[in-house]
């Protein structure tokens, strides 16, 4: 798959946890603005969502955002394989 969403508590765990495997670039989101900018500005291909902290309705609001977004590129490019 080309990305990915998950899911824990606080979102730190599955953080951890995802950004361990190579090529991976989680983004832990709690609103529709950090969602939008880690594709933006970071390309992160998987989602983190912390489930304590952030109701339903924000959690469809953060993927939907995140679905939706796409990288940027130029500027940014240039970081982002680095991170690779």
């Amino acid at each position: 798959n080309k990305r990915g969403i998950a899911i824990c508590g606080s979102g730190i765990g599955m953080s951890i946890v995802v950004n361990r495997h190579r090529g991976v670039r989680g983004a832990l989101c709690m609103d529709a603005n950090m969602a939008k900018l880690s594709r933006l500005h970071n390309d992160s291909n998987v989602l983190v969502l912390g489930a304590r902290l952030i109701n339903k309705g924000m959690a469809g609001e953060i993927v939907r955002v995140w679905l939706e977004t796409p990288f940027e590129g130029g500027r940014h490019a240039r970081r982002v394989s680095q991170i690779d």
